[in-house]
């Protein structure tokens, strides 16, 4: 690693598996001193374990992102405190996903998703982008998915929280960024681990056929490009959502005939 976040500090929520906890790897291997945000304290102590051994900084902070401003403004003053006064990077990656029919979705589900995926963030945000205007700049990273573009016929209110964060990510660049604080997304494709002995495909495989990749990606992929976000490297990058899908929403392949 080249120490691209070196004396920076970060906060990732939902950074106990997946994505989350790849980026929170990622930023610490780079210098950074992460806040690692979750619900589970199991996995959030492996992950701080993880990161000690490989002689990174951070610390755990068990938080239920449950969309009230009340829970994102005690998330944000506990990483502030814990981070040693200030937050550099935040990244809203924690995100739930029911997938329901329209018709089969209910209310309280409904709710539930857009308090997890859209509020909590707005609120988080709300919290910590002025404390970062006031320290003189830094970066808000927010998780989006192709499928807030590519319309699917499942998950329709999933792949409308997502599209309110796309959305966001471009609101609020044009509302912080002119005071200093990037703020971008990162779109992932069918992104997950691979299990030891895993024979055969899961059912959101088939949603990567037709990609120049042609497979499921993983989430160093994605952490890599949140380091590239974060980092000083992307001092002129402001608004943009960058996809990590392995070319599906932008690029079709079609297959030769036999």
């Amino acid at each position: 690693m080249s120490n691209r976040l070196q004396h920076k500090t970060a906060l990732v929520t939902g950074a106990t598996s997946n994505i989350g906890r790849a980026i929170a790897l990622a930023f610490a291997a780079e210098g950074a001193h992460v806040a690692v945000s979750g619900r589970n304290r199991e996995r959030g102590e492996e992950v701080i374990a993880e990161i000690r051994a490989a002689g990174g900084k951070a610390d755990f902070l068990p938080s239920d992102l449950d969309g009230s401003a009340a829970a994102s403004r005690a998330l944000a003053e506990e990483a502030t405190r814990v981070l040693g006064g200030r937050i550099d990077v935040l990244v809203n990656n924690a995100g739930i996903y029911p997938s329901p029919a329209t018709p089969d979705t209910d209310e309280e589900t409904f709710d539930r998703i857009y308090a997890v995926n859209v509020k909590a963030p707005f609120f988080l945000t709300a919290a910590v982008a002025p404390a970062m205007i006031v320290a003189g700049g830094g970066a808000v990273i927010n998780l989006g998915s192709w499928i807030a573009r590519l319309g699917v016929p499942i998950g329709a209110v999933y792949a409308s929280s997502k599209g309110a964060m796309e959305a966001l990510t471009r609101a609020w660049a044009a509302e912080f960024g002119p005071q200093g604080v990037r703020v971008n997304a990162i779109s992932p494709g069918v992104v997950r681990m691979s299990s030891p002995g895993e024979t055969g495909a899961r059912p959101g495989d088939v949603m990567m056929k037709g990609t120049p990749a042609g497979r499921f990606g993983n989430p160093d992929s994605v952490a890599r490009a949140a380091v590239y976000l974060a980092s000083d490297e992307a001092s002129f990058v402001h608004g943009t959502v960058l996809d990590v899908d392995g070319g599906r929403t932008g690029v079709a392949v079609v297959a030769s005939a036999a």
